[in-house]
């Protein structure tokens, strides 16, 4: 009786980007970057709508194991049994190469470097290297 009551305590989670589903499956809890810090989401959970951060999406048991995305921008929708997860950009560590991300990085320097008085070109360039900054550390935390 306690594994039936287990298995009825889970998520159903979804992550999704325009243009691929890369997680269907069910978690008994999920952290996730919301624009205003990380939020963990459990069964039972009260329903929530929040603007997706740049950072890491965990999972812990369920059908998903302990499973790491990163994603950035977006929204997520959490409901007492279910989180929908739809993100700008989403990938798997394992995704991620490094050396795309350091040319980033430097956009970003390039982007500040460039920005003169314009409040507009200062925020563009900290949104594109808080990007390659969590992209980065998920991809090194994946071994």
């Amino acid at each position: 009786m306690g594994e039936l009551q287990t298995n009825l305590e889970l998520l159903k989670v979804r992550l999704v980007t325009p243009d691929r589903v890369l997680l269907d499956a069910t978690s008994s809890a999920v952290e996730l970057p919301s624009m205003s810090g990380y939020l963990e989401a459990l069964y039972g959970a009260a329903p929530l709508l929040a603007e997706l951060g740049a950072g890491e999406v965990r999972l812990h048991g369920g059908s998903a194991g302990e499973q790491v995305f990163f994603v950035a921008w977006g929204f997520v929708e959490v409901l007492p049994e279910r989180v929908t997860i739809l993100a700008e950009i989403a990938l798997h560590p394992n995704e991620i190469i490094p050396a795309e991300v350091e040319a980033e990085l430097r956009h970003g320097q390039m982007l500040w470097d460039q920005a003169g008085d314009n409040q507009e070109r200062y925020d563009e360039a900290n949104a594109v290297t808080r990007v390659a900054e969590e992209k980065l550390a998920s991809a090194q935390r994946k071994g």
